[in-house]
């Protein structure tokens, strides 16, 4: 169905995706997974030609993209996309109608996701009236009412309690059945998991890992294990043959070293813990995960990233506007000075001149502080955009 070859895009001196390769088939589900920041949002885009690639080809069954291909392809954003101050089954109808859909089938389709999300009954709801959650069902229903034979979805599980995300999970596997064509993208591993037929694993826009899940965890061999217990389990992070861990209350999955049996762990932790559970397990995606792309250390500092540049203030003083507001402030400034100066030698010289000086300068003042934070801001702005597609 779709085919990406070696996609790379760079914004400013930022590599926001470099060389990413995949495939989606159709009746499959692919997991694109990867740490906030890692460049899936950017190939979304790009293979829904919202933006260009730099280099790299893009393909469906066989083809380039052209505007035949649009109504083949369903997207969910991440991004919240919906006008607020429209009511719930009119936002639904208005896209339709962008992908050829009569009112009358438009309508029919639309009731039946709604009863399928348990939103019937808000159909007249104004979208800024529902929660965040209902909002992302919605937005949901949007993407797959026309049908269409690839579904792509960014952070699809975002905002939705446990139950929607069963619904939603089994709307997914019935697309799978039904032959249609899925990509979504996730930092939830265990989503991930426990949907996709195969993975992309993005880290700072490089593809660090791919294959179907069965193979990868089988790549990755057979050395944890799983436990459960009860007792304080803190300890376990430090243990010489634990080479990566993670812990919880009672329950923790531990990757092994390669030279340790199993009656050494038992002999280790059978004096502080009351094990209930001992079991050797492939490893969890989460733990491949963690590997792969390893833990961000909060306590150092991050590294100045090439746009946040940008907010330094030299930079907000190099704009235009702030110049001219500063050569005003300057000018007036200057010959207030000059007048306070004079009105002391010449004393016929009125002090309401050297008053509608002073009234200009403050004036002056206060034009140059909001030119200011309005070139802050637009600045801000625009850092933030980028951050978004770095993702």
């Amino acid at each position: 169905m779709l085919k990406a070859d070696n996609l790379r895009k760079e914004f400013a001196t930022v590599v926001a995706v470099d060389g990413i390769s995949l495939e989606a088939r159709r009746g499959e589900i692919l997991g694109l997974i990867g740490p906030n920041g890692a460049g899936k949002t950017t190939t979304i885009r790009m293979i829904l030609n919202i933006i260009q690639p730099d280099s790299g080809t893009i393909t469906f069954d066989g083809k380039p993209f052209n505007e035949g291909i649009r109504n083949l392809l369903g997207y969910l954003p991440e991004e919240r996309g919906l006008y607020r101050k429209n009511k719930l089954l009119n936002a639904i109808l208005y896209f339709a109608s962008l992908k050829g859909i009569d009112t009358a089938e438009a309508k029919r389709r639309a009731y039946k996701w709604l009863e399928r999300f348990d939103l019937l009954n808000n159909y007249q709801s104004k979208v800024e009236e529902l929660s965040k959650g209902n909002q992302q069902k919605v937005q949901f229903i949007i993407s797959i009412l026309h049908d269409p034979q690839l579904v792509i979805l960014d952070e699809p599980f975002s905002g939705l309690d446990p139950v929607n995300q069963i619904v939603l999970k089994d709307i997914l596997l019935e697309l799978k059945q039904q032959g249609k064509a899925v990509i979504f993208s996730t930092h939830q591993m265990d989503q991930a998991e426990k949907l996709s037929d195969g993975i992309c694993l993005i880290n700072k826009g490089k593809m660090v890992l791919e294959g179907s899940v069965k193979g990868v965890k089988q790549r990755f061999g057979k050395n944890s294990v799983h436990l459960e217990y009860d007792g304080n389990g803190s300890f376990l992070k430090a243990l010489p043959f634990v080479r990566q861990s993670t812990v919880y209350e009672n329950y923790a999955e531990l990757v092994l070293t390669d030279s340790i049996r199993s009656h050494e762990i038992l002999e280790a932790l059978s004096s502080k813990l009351e094990i209930r559970k001992f079991e050797y397990v492939e490893p969890s995606l989460n733990s491949i995960f963690i590997e792969v792309v390893g833990i961000p250390d909060t306590n150092s500092q991050p590294e100045p990233v090439q746009k946040q540049a940008k907010l330094k203030p030299g930079n907000v003083f190099s704009d235009k506007r702030i110049k001219r507001e500063m050569a005003s402030l300057i000018i007036f400034a200057s010959v207030t000075v000059a007048v306070l100066i004079a009105k002391l030698f010449v004393q016929t010289l009125s002090w309401g001149v050297a008053g509608i000086f002073a009234f200009g300068t403050i004036a002056t003042y206060f034009k140059f502080l909001k030119a200011k934070k309005d070139v802050s801001s637009e600045i801000q702005r625009k850092m933030k955009e980028g951050n978004s597609d770095e993702k």
